[in-house]
């Protein structure tokens, strides 16, 4: 077996294994798809160029992929082209293999990823809480380490949104640099293919692929980096100001000169995006089709689309008149900066927060991206660190054509993720070399906060089950290991059920992800708590 069809096969274990078709509207056959690995592989060995050589990718559902249905998340709208959307070839050309077409919010409508009949896409990570949209299931394709590299699009900020939630990269270009043909238009005017992976070099090799940025000179110096003061940055989620401070001081302590910066202009103009008149844009794109109606469509998302049918004219001209003048007024306050640093979102809702407030969650969603594709601006979506054990994102904002400079910046952004462990990824345990192969180092040995009982399953090879308590819990012996961000992903899809990842509480009060199991396995586990530890119960049981 070629290493490509090895990794396709890899990749069709790894899908059943998750259990999570809701990322997935179109999964293609894995006989078809290991046929095309070979091809690729012979390609490779005839001496072709294949920069991308067995990568697999994830495309989603509102970009043409031949043979495909294109749904747009709605699959009464569904056609089948017969050529894929240029930056489908090009990555194909590259020796890129499709999986297949992946979830969405309807019609490219939404941060949320909850907005599709296909089920919501919750966070690989956080799985009460949303994976964001509209890309929900690119994203989680890649962060759950079934494919490589995935294909989004961008207008309001679907490209970097479910990136921050899932604890990916997210790189979007500014509007034109990659053809939007054969994809199904939110904003036609605004729209952009955006790319995610697990790694900053897998998405910047990706993006020159599809396009070929030049950054315009700059004079000699440190990075020049626009900061705008917390205050500016309205209503966060508990953690996030002292996150995205967090990131700030990275920057600097990487040599980058932070300078102040006013946002305002900013904020008013991603208000414009959906408050203003240029949500015409959806309507003219599929109003006609969501005006005969149809038994799958999102209410939340026709109601959006209907809603903009009857904006006038004069509002869209007056909107634009108002959108040079805040562009100047933005390109003022970036001034000579290479970039300008913002959180991606302002928190991270529950799934049940946004069943709740569908649009106002997604407003909020918006603050920081809506603003990019209306001022013509690229952006770089990238981990930056985490609060209480939930990923956190920031963005980097630059002018149009500046994507490599943009990217360089958000190297000096990654910060190592912290995972707590209990059992059998501890040193010297079976499956610390796991954590090893991912680049992991052990930070501390430590304990868990007196919150927890820990249980003996019983599996073969037997394993432990930390389970937090209300009451009656003690102290477990823990060690806390940092390793990539792109590594966590890759992780937690290798878990096997009743084992998950989540919060974990420290002795010192803090947390971290680390892993927990679900209750359900409990009856008939031995209770361990006593000993202190799993490595106390092995010794005691003689293991």
């Amino acid at each position: 077996m070629t290493r490509a069809q090895q990794r396709v096969r890899a990749a069709y274990e790894a899908i059943a294994r998750a259990g999570r078709p809701e990322v997935w509207i179109t999964l293609r056959d894995e006989h078809d798809v290991t046929a095309e690995a070979r091809q690729v592989d012979a390609r490779a060995a005839a001496g072709h160029a294949l920069p991308l050589a067995g990568t697999l990718l994830a495309v989603k559902g509102n970009i043409d992929v031949a043979g495909l249905p294109t749904t747009a998340g709605c699959p009464s709208y569904a056609y089948r082209p017969a050529r894929d959307a240029p930056a489908v070839a090009a990555l194909r050309a590259a020796g890129a293999i499709v999986l297949g077409t992946t979830a969405m919010d309807q019609f490219a409508t939404g941060l949320t990823g909850t907005r599709s009949p296909h089920g919501a896409v919750a966070s690989a990570l956080a799985p009460d809480r949303i994976g964001g949209g509209s890309s929900s299931g690119s994203a989680a394709a890649v962060a759950l380490g079934l494919a490589d590299l995935a294909l989004g699009t961008d207008t309001a900020g679907s490209g970097r949104v479910p990136a921050a939630f899932q604890g990916v990269v997210g790189l979007k270009p500014a509007p034109g640099l990659i053809p939007t043909e054969g994809v199904v238009p939110a904003c036609a005017s605004l729209d952009c293919v955006s790319v995610f992976a697990r790694t900053l070099p897998e998405a910047r090799r990706a993006l020159t692929l599809l396009a070929s940025p030049t950054a315009p000179p700059r004079r000699p110096g440190p990075w020049r980096i626009a900061v705008p003061p917390t205050a500016q940055l309205g209503e966060l989620d508990d953690g996030w100001a002292a996150a995205y401070e967090a990131a700030a001081r990275r920057l600097a302590a990487a040599g980058a000169e932070l300078r102040p910066l006013d946002l305002t202009p900013f904020t008013e103009t991603a208000e414009l995006l959906y408050g203003g008149a240029f949500v015409a844009e959806r309507y003219a794109a599929v109003g006609a089709f969501v005006d005969r109606g149809g038994p799958d469509l999102d209410p939340t998302v026709a109601g959006i689309i209907r809603a903009a049918r009857d904006i006038p004219a004069h509002r869209l001209a007056a909107d634009r008149e108002r959108l040079a003048v805040l562009r100047g007024r933005a390109a003022a306050e970036l001034g000579d900066a290479d970039a300008l640093l913002l959180p991606t979102t302002p928190g991270h809702p529950t799934l049940a927060e946004v069943a709740a407030d569908p649009v106002g969650t997604s407003t909020r969603l918006g603050r920081f991206t809506n603003s990019a594709n209306l001022l013509g601006l690229c952006a770089a979506a990238v981990p930056g660190g985490s609060v209480a054990g939930r990923p956190f994102g920031v963005m980097l904002l630059g002018p149009a054509g500046t994507d490599e400079r943009i990217a360089g910046i958000a190297a000096l952004l990654e910060p190592p993720l912290r995972l707590a462990v209990v059992g059998a990824h501890l040193s010297g345990q079976p499956l610390n070399p796991q954590l090893l192969a991912l680049g992991a180092r052990l930070a501390a040995t430590t304990a868990t906060a007196p919150a927890y009982r820990l249980f003996a399953l019983d599996t073969v090879p037997a394993k432990p089950a930390l389970v937090r308590v209300a009451e009656g819990g003690a102290a477990i012996e823990a060690e806390v290991w940092e390793l990539p961000p792109a590594a966590l992903g890759a992780f937690a899809a290798a878990l096997p059920r009743p084992m998950a990842l989540g919060p974990v509480t420290l002795r010192d009060g803090t947390q971290v992800t680390g892993f927990l199991c679900e209750p359900a396995a409990l009856p008939g586990a031995a209770d361990i708590t006593a000993y202190g530890g799993w490595r106390g119960y092995l010794a005691r049981a003689g293991g």
